[in-house]
């Protein structure tokens, strides 16, 4: 275990199992279908990695980079694109994976965003999920688990872009970050 988690919350083989559900729920859904899966970096790449290789479907992916975050443990609400799809959507069932969701504000964004560009429809997926910090009504459609008011790490999350490499879920040590 890396020396700044205080413990792993979630193992390789967990992370494993809620993978496995949500690539077989998201593949019955959109059988049939014309989607494209749209990974919001830099978060997701571990998790949309492993996840599309579950699917067995026929599907396109883009990705974007959005982000309220910068530097701190805490949203600053507001969002920014620094790199958009270059799929076009139009008409396309879309499916955002994203890391974890917080206060919704960035997903809500980007949701609304990829509606006006005339999306079929908009879903989202997310490993991991938050509510209790919600300041919308965002409810993603696949959730990997809720998870505790704690700041975690691995898996593709960081802090600072740091630890996106651990192979499992941390509660990153208080004292790394206040």
């Amino acid at each position: 275990m890396h020396k700044d988690v205080e413990y792993v919350l979630y193992s390789e083989k967990d992370i494993e199992n809620i993978v496995n559900r949500l690539a077989k729920q998201i593949e019955k859904d959109y059988n049939g279908r014309e989607f494209v899966v749209v990974g919001l970096l830099k978060g997701c790449f571990v998790f949309m990695t492993d996840l599309v290789r579950k699917i067995n479907l026929d599907f396109a992916i883009d990705f974007m980079v959005a982000s309220s975050y910068g530097s701190s443990t805490k949203s600053s609400g507001d969002v920014t694109i620094s790199k958009d799809m270059s799929v076009p959507i139009e008409g396309k069932d879309i499916l955002i994976v994203e890391d974890i969701i917080d206060t919704g504000n960035t997903l809500e964004f980007i949701a609304n965003y990829l509606k006006a560009k005339k999306a079929k429809s908009v879903r989202i997926c997310t490993l991991f999920d938050k509510p209790q910090h919600r300041v919308n009504s965002l409810v993603p459609e696949y959730i990997g688990t809720t998870i505790p008011d704690e700041f975690i790490v691995g898996y593709g999350l960081d802090y600072d872009e740091k630890y996106r490499n651990l192979p499992y879920i941390g509660v990153l040590k208080p004292s790394v970050y206040s």
